[in-house]
């Protein structure tokens, strides 16, 4: 499995690559992958510091999805800002990342890390406690997401 992740400078930016290059690209790759699943994010805010989408500096990526129940959403996005980004902020192996939103309550939280130890470190010593404190089991419907094993050779 390839986790892909594509950073635009607008919207306007992404409409415009749409209608001009992206099917010509894609005929191109043709049978190359299968199953490809896509989906598209609005940023919200940054976890940690001034999100860029560089990627030389970290050795592993943790994106998380999440689709929150309607009446949740306002409570699960004010948890994110006060309860999980300061927690991640927090953690010395965390280099940067970002939360943002898609149509249909679902969000992206995705954290860059310097390696998979310190991002094993956060994990067993926070994560049960902040999701209490956050009343995370009563906002997320379904939870899905993947830690990444940064390939080096694949960023541009």
């Amino acid at each position: 499995m390839a986790h892909i992740f594509a950073f635009w400078e607008s919207r306007a930016f992404y409409d415009s690559f749409m209608a001009r290059s992206h099917d010509r690209l894609a005929s191109a790759q043709s049978g190359t992958f299968k199953d490809a699943q896509v989906k598209l994010f609005e940023y919200r805010f940054d976890v940690k510091t001034g999100f860029e989408p560089r990627f030389t500096d970290a050795d592993l990526i943790r994106v998380a999805l999440c689709r929150i129940h309607e009446e949740r959403v306002e409570h699960f996005t004010l948890m994110q800002e006060k309860v999980w980004n300061p927690a991640m902020a927090g953690s010395p192996g965390m280099i940067r990342g970002m939360f943002a939103e898609a149509p249909e309550q679902e969000f992206l939280i995705l954290s860059m890390w310097r390696s998979a130890a310190e991002h094993g470190k956060y994990r067993t010593e926070r994560v049960e406690r902040l999701a209490l404190r956050a009343q995370t089991e009563a906002d997320v419907a379904a939870l899905s997401g993947d830690i990444v094993d940064m390939e080096t050779s694949w960023t541009v």
